[in-house]
């Protein structure tokens, strides 16, 4: 559909009732919707049926329809029924639309509005970028305005338009709506100021004295072309989720150290997998995802989500920040696209953005000699990173030929500390040597426990366990001819399973117990409170005897089917799939207490998805998303994939979202989270 809009030029004297927007590039009410000039025709799948448009900020009903966010909100003030099948309906029931149906819409072609002096296209949700930074149409209306202005009111607008060069402008955002950040040629920019479906959004909550410091969350969708020499090494990362989960999308929850991933250092802990070669695995199981990601080759093109953290509203924040700061411009030039800078970036813990750590000697930075070390990155080659990580600003070094372009801001007389003597910088770094980031481990958290009573919890609907007790009878030199894994020492606090069941030994023979089976006792010795190699003690002098009782736990899963998990894994012993763990019994359950504290302008940092639903009953409360520069984020022991057991002592068994939320926000400060953390699946 090649949608039929005035030029804006042409149509100027509307500006008496309406006036050019800057986000679109048209004349339309405030309160209307944003009008585009769409290249080809669009899916109907992809129409509002109210204003028959491609869908601006889509809304799903419960009966299946999507509409407009605008389009539908006008439409409800007026009718209490949906407008396609006429069922009944209130604005409170919709939500907004998946992911991938914005995304998909964010990246239809549209054409520049001031064709006259400007035939670009490109995605919609670039428009608003191209139009503020490069559209030579759009700066000759601003000009053309501001010459109609008296001189006084002219003097007074130049100063924040010389504030703003070289820097992308940050607008305030509608309610509900899309807001600007940085325009990235690589990336679609997408807004995640609301909830999807079922998304408890601690983190994302917006109140009255949030609003002068945030305008909403924003994310890139990014594609990734990973290289393996091996076309069989694991990619080194764990996933969780599924459609088969209440997560729904599948998250990358840990990066494995010195892994194929940590080593090309663009993909971290958080990231959401949409594609993989292609092959769109956003509402897959956990099981088929884990087959796509573990197909060997050489190349592996993945398409991930990748949290960007809060836009801020650079006028307030900016100006202060800037008092007694410098602002550079500095150019390197590459003499190819494979060649180093040699600067070493890291993120700070208590200060936003990312800072240059170090120069390395003779490196193309060094022999330039304008960039020092503790500048503050603003942006490099016009992408905002202000809110940034040293992985983004890595990957636009590493992919750009020649050019680079930095803009830092400095301020006299303050080095940065080495991360080795100063703990105040930590999180990550990166190197534009094409190194990974530093992924520092979790700090472990002594104060685990096994879960409560008044904790405890039915299994997730699709699990069975069942129990099994095992007697053999063998020679005393016979081998039990198994291997473990596990133990309370883990980090996760696993009980011991059965890693392999060698084809020599008794219990190879006797068939009953399996891989992955969680062992229980062993002539009644309690396992499930060892540590590895207590377990192995107890396994092997219990061997010594003439008759062996096992007993023995097998989870089963009726809705998954787990995918051939003989491949070898180099390095890394084998494991259950993370959706294994979700079917263990309460009982087996180790809990750690996570206290995050915060300031009154702060989130929490996190969104859940799960909890208590007619249709499908009681779900275990997840940790969805982590959000870059929160308390969350920078506590480092939350992960996603995540089981919210309680919140300050208050089990959240049986409660649903209207329930858990009120209780998040009413923690001003400080709140204390009770988990249970399975590993993720290892691909």
């Amino acid at each position: 559909m090649l949608a039929v809009m005035a030029d804006p030029v042409a149509e100027e004297h509307a500006s008496q009732v309406s006036e050019l927007c800057c986000e679109c590039g048209q004349f339309h009410l405030v309160l209307d919707n944003h009008l585009y000039n769409f290249q080809d025709e669009v899916d109907d799948e992809l129409i509002c049926h109210i204003c028959l448009q491609p869908l601006l900020q889509p809304m799903d009903t419960p009966c299946g329809h999507t509409y407009c966010f605008k389009c539908l909100e006008n439409f409800m003030q007026e009718y209490n029924f949906c407008p396609m099948d006429r069922k009944k309906l209130s604005f409170q029931q919709c939500h907004k639309s998946s992911l991938l149906v914005r995304n998909l819409l964010d990246k239809l072609v549209v054409l520049c509005p001031f064709k006259a002096e400007c035939q670009q296209t490109m995605q919609r949700c670039e428009l608003e970028a191209h139009l503020q930074n490069r559209c030579p149409g759009f700066k000759k209306y601003k000009s053309e305005q501001q010459r109609k202005k008296s001189p006084i009111s002219k003097g007074k607008e130049d100063l924040p338009a010389k504030v703003e060069t070289n820097t992308p402008k940050d607008l305030e955002a509608p309610s509900g709506g899309l807001s600007l950040v940085a325009e990235s040629s690589a990336a679609a920019v997408v807004s995640l100021g609301t909830a999807e479906p079922g998304l408890v959004n601690p983190a994302f909550e917006e109140t009255e004295e949030d609003l002068p410091q945030r305008t909403s969350l924003v994310a890139e969708t990014n594609t990734i072309e990973i290289h393996r020499e091996d076309p069989e090494e694991e990619l080194g990362m764990r996933i969780v989720g599924g459609k088969d989960t209440p997560l729904g999308n599948i998250v990358v929850q840990e990066v494995l150290q010195d892994s194929v991933i940590a080593a090309d250092g663009r993909i971290a802990p958080g990231d959401h997998i949409l594609e993989v070669n292609g092959v769109n695995i956003s509402s897959v199981t956990h099981c088929q995802a884990v087959s796509f990601l573990r197909h060997p080759g050489p190349v592996l093109h993945l398409m991930v989500l990748q949290e960007k953290g809060f836009s801020n509203k650079t006028a307030q924040q900016d100006s202060t920040s800037a008092t007694n700061r410098e602002v550079i411009h500095v150019t390197l030039i590459k003499r190819d696209r494979s060649e180093p800078l040699g600067i070493k970036l890291i993120r700070k813990t208590d200060e936003a953005g990312i800072f240059i750590l170090d120069l390395l000697e003779g490196g193309l930075a060094a022999k330039n000699g304008k960039l020092s070390r503790n500048d503050r990155v603003l942006s490099i080659n016009g992408q905002d990173l202000r809110q940034g990580t040293p992985e983004a600003a890595a990957q636009i070094i590493q992919t750009t030929e020649s050019r680079v372009n930095f803009v830092v801001l400095r301020q006299p007389g303050i080095q940065l500390s080495d991360p080795a003597e100063d703990g105040s910088t930590s999180n990550s770094s990166s190197s534009s040597n094409g190194g990974s980031p530093v992924y520092h481990r979790r700090r472990l958290d002594q104060h685990h426990y096994r879960r409560k009573s008044n904790y405890q919890k039915d299994l997730p609907q699709g699990y069975l366990s069942h129990e099994k007790t095992v007697a053999i009878k063998k020679e005393p030199k016979e081998s039990l001819g198994i291997t473990i894994g596990g133990g309370r020492d883990n980090k996760n606090k696993l009980p011991i399973y059965v890693t392999s069941v060698q084809p020599i030994g008794c219990l190879f023979r006797d068939g009953r117990i399996k891989r992955g089976d969680v062992l229980l006792s062993i002539n009644g010795i309690d396992l499930t409170h060892l540590n590895y190699y207590e377990a192995v003690s107890a396994l092997k002098s219990n061997a010594a005897s003439h008759s062996v009782v096992l007993k023995a736990l097998e989870v089963l899963s009726l809705n998954s089917t787990e995918p051939s998990l003989d491949t070898k894994e180099q390095g890394f012993s084998w494991s259950p799939l993370w959706i294994t763990w979700l079917g263990l019994p309460s009982y087996l359950h180790c809990c750690q207490d996570i206290v995050l504290t915060k300031g009154n302008l702060e989130s929490w940092g996190f969104s859940i998805v799960g909890g208590f639903e007619e249709s499908k009953g009681n779900q275990p409360f997840f940790i969805k998303t982590i959000v870059p520069g929160t308390p969350a984020f920078r506590d480092r022991k939350l992960k996603c994939g995540d089981e919210i057991v309680a919140v300050n002592g208050v089990p959240a068994i049986g409660m649903s979202n209207s329930e858990l939320i009120p209780m998040l926000k009413e923690q001003r400060n400080k709140v204390t989270l009770t988990v249970v953390s399975w590993p993720g699946s290892l691909v």
